[in-house]
């Protein structure tokens, strides 16, 4: 049975490791000359840099595809990170978050000069409690096959709901929660995991720093894009075909329109029973269905913050910085107000900074560092891209300069840009959002495009912009998802 999947990322490239390895017959289509989506790499003047996601947790999501592809999962190769982030305050504040719970409450007591942190791990069991009650239901289901309610998880998820605060926002409820505003605010930094603002975010969402604190964070090897490499490789073993630069322009359907028949690229007709588009869901019915009705209120719905990167290759090394690292804003509040309300880049922005050659010192030269740094701006409105990013640069300098104590500036020897625009034209991003719909309210799980199609037959959605949300741990489950949709729907 043919399978044709548009676009290689990391959910396209899962969902063609588990079809192969359940006996379909597998084409992956990519319109660029590469794989992975956002998740790829780049080298500049010595530096390597990853492009993309810099943060990896929940590694057995790619153990289960070695599994599944009956390959030694040993072969992907990664580190448990002792320390999650080191972050940064306008006020002289440092500290560094710890996954050994001991390293963190004496960290917690030295730097924030914190007498009881009782809470703050009360805070964490909660976050787990919340975590392991809707994930099985909200997670690594589909919202919208109702079979999937019928077992004891999501008996138990519903006698919980009391107990979920779902009608709080996230900012809401850390502040009833912890008198210091700086731990307010690290817990508020979470809502960007999926591109929101924690000020209109479900409390519900409280639930992310289960993964960076209780479980951990991890490296792989040979940086991120060992990640979508690795997938790629399982693929190819198990005789998946990838074929490049071929850009999909429309899926074919029946004269009805009810059923799927295959895709057109600009020069040939790929025959198939079955479609699974790993591309963005508003391209998707806006390019590739120009015939069938579009469900315009859900691709009318709020798109998540996009970003702008600047890759620098540094000819200096920095001590008091690692893997991750965050320099936040002074105003927390006002910074996502000018991102999700004014659609513009705020001016003193929290800065993210991830340094791949902390560990993997082949990324960069001898007594270099390679930096990714990045903060959160809004999606493509057509703002004037250069002059905010001429600002945007201008004020990262400024801000790195008075929280390090450097002169960045003149020990950067290289550098790349990555903005909204090239994010939306590189990955067919509607508006450069990176992951897809907004969590915005308590209903966003709810709206989020489903797996599968109601009305046309073999037609499937996997990825950020449809169930269950955007970043790699999300994407990794809605290639589940749609795969086991698919093996139910042709009994495989």
């Amino acid at each position: 049975m043919k399978v044709i999947i548009i676009g290689s990322g990391i959910a396209g490239l899962a969902s063609a490791v588990r079809l192969q390895a359940a006996g379909f017959n597998v084409t992956v289509l990519e319109a660029n000359a590469y794989f992975g989506g956002k998740l790829t790499e780049f080298s500049k003047d010595g530096f390597r840099f990853d492009a993309g996601p810099s943060l990896f947790t929940l590694p057995q999501l790619v153990l289960d595809l070695y599994i599944i592809a009956k390959q030694n999962e040993n072969h992907f190769e990664y580190i448990q990170l002792e320390k999650a982030c080191n972050y940064f305050y306008e006020d002289g504040t440092r500290f560094t978050a710890y996954h050994n719970q001991e390293n963190m409450a004496n960290e917690l007591h030295q730097k924030l000069s914190l007498t009881n942190t009782k809470p703050f791990f009360n805070y964490l069991q909660k976050a787990a409690f919340r975590y392991k009650t809707t994930v099985p239901i909200f997670i690594e289901n589909s919202l919208h096959k109702i079979k999937n309610f019928m077992n004891w998880a999501s008996f138990k998820g519903f006698f919980c709901v009391p107990m979920l605060n779902l009608f709080n926002n996230m900012n809401h409820e850390n502040e009833q929660i912890f008198t210091d505003k700086r731990l307010v605010q690290y817990f508020n930094r979470f809502a960007t995991y999926n591109g929101s603002n924690p000020y209109q975010s479900p409390a519900l969402l409280n639930m992310i720093p289960h993964l960076e604190s209780n479980i951990g964070t991890f490296f792989p090897k040979n940086g991120m894009h060992q990640i979508s490499q690795s997938i790629y490789q399982l693929a190819e073993d198990l005789g998946v075909k990838f074929e490049f630069n071929k850009k999909v322009i429309e899926i074919i359907l029946n004269e009805k329109n009810k059923q799927v028949k295959g895709i057109k690229t600009d020069s040939d007709f790929y025959e198939a029973t079955i479609v699974l588009s790993n591309m963005d869901i508003f391209p998707t019915y806006k390019k590739l269905l120009p015939k069938v009705k579009h469900p315009e209120k859900i691709l009318a719905q709020e798109k998540s913050s996009s970003a702008l990167i600047f890759y620098w290759g540094i000819n200096k090394q920095f001590a008091e910085l690692d893997l991750h690292n965050i320099l936040f804003t002074n105003n927390y509040e006002e910074e996502f107000k000018q991102i999700f309300k004014d659609k513009t880049i705020y001016k003193d922005p929290t800065i993210y900074i991830n340094i791949t050659s902390k560990y993997k010192p082949d990324d960069a030269p001898t007594g270099c560092e390679n930096w990714f740094v990045m903060i959160n701006t809004p999606n493509n409105q057509g703002q004037n891209w250069d002059e905010l990013i001429a600002e945007g640069r201008k004020n990262i300098i400024t801000k790195i300069n008075r929280l390090l104590k450097t002169n960045i500036e003149e020990f950067i020897i290289t550098e790349n840009v990555l903005d909204p625009r090239c994010i939306e034209t590189k990955t067919s991003s509607h508006l450069g959002a990176l992951y897809g719909n907004a969590s915005n309210n308590m209903f966003a799980a709810f709206l989020r495009h489903k797996n599968f199609s109601s009305n046309i037959k073999g037609l499937y959605f996997c990825g950020g912009s449809v169930h269950p949300g955007g970043g790699i741990p999300l994407c990794l489950n809605s290639a589940k998802i749609a795969v086991e949709l698919i093996k139910d729907d042709y009994g495989m």
